[in-house]
């Protein structure tokens, strides 16, 4: 099953690291937050990756392009004009960058996947927020929902738009900005039907979040997977600092990988 990853956003609210390179490619500990994420779901046995680019995409090729020599031990003999890898990091990971536009809205930009994916379910996210949820049991609550698609519904006051899910876990519609604590919010992995690809009208100027969900929700074909752990978006230069320290105070939550290393 492959991955979607959205990664092509301006991120304008994190514009200290923004204006040099894609809000993906921002680092926690010295690796990109897009790092992390695929790292999540390659421990759950999610190792084909389609990346979503748009702003500043050569940053996002060259770091894959480039990923070997990055992490490895080399010896550069310049005389003879050879490379000598010593060692190797591997990831199983198949990626595919995936170019959507500079200025393309969310939606569009998944529409544009329709090819690489084909008629197959698929799993979606965003990259710029880490998550402990587990996705081997996301996957299973979608499967027995039946649903089009499944979203991982997180708790987080404020600053984001609810998410109205009843009692058997369907999602009837959306809140902009609700005063409560409680409010159940997207918080993206989301797994889906290819048949959400008729929910994504043509054109740049679709909106997932918008008429896509709102009618997959209006047709009861949109499932929440509530998820009570650790959830957060790096979308300002606070997000950051913050994430930055739980992962150098071996507190990162969401780096599911190292529990058996």
């Amino acid at each position: 099953m492959k991955v979607l990853i959205l990664a092509g956003g301006l991120g304008t609210r994190l514009s200290e690291e923004t204006d040099l390179r894609p809000k993906p490619m921002v680092e926690i500990g010295g690796k990109p937050i897009l790092w992390h994420i695929m790292k999540t779901y390659s421990y759950y046995g999610f190792n084909d990756f389609v990346i979503l680019t748009g702003y500043k995409s050569h940053i996002i090729k060259d770091y894959f392009i480039n990923y070997y020599n990055r992490y490895s031990d080399i010896t550069v003999d310049m005389a003879n004009n050879t490379v000598e890898i010593h060692k190797t990091r591997h990831e199983p990971w198949k990626v595919t960058m995936l170019y959507t536009g500079q200025e393309t809205m969310t939606g569009s930009r998944i529409k544009k996947a329709q090819k690489y994916v084909e008629n197959e379910p698929f799993m979606l996210t965003y990259g710029d927020g880490v998550c402990d949820v587990n996705i081997n049991n996301l996957l299973a609550a979608h499967k027995q929902s039946k649903k089009l698609a499944t979203i991982t519904a997180v708790q987080l006051s404020g600053r984001f738009g609810a998410l109205v899910i009843k009692d058997n876990n369907m999602i009837t519609s959306f809140m902009e900005k609700p005063k409560g604590e409680e409010s159940w919010i997207n918080g993206g992995y989301f797994v889906c039907e290819p048949e959400v690809f008729d929910y994504i009208s043509d054109g740049d100027d679709v909106i997932f979040e918008k008429a896509p969900l709102e009618n997959l929700a209006a047709d009861n074909q949109l499932n929440a997977f509530k998820h009570r752990g650790f959830w957060r978006p790096m979308d300002t230069l606070r997000d950051k600092i913050a994430l930055t320290e739980l992962w150098q105070a071996n507190k990162a939550p969401w780096a599911v990988w190292q529990e058996n290393s």
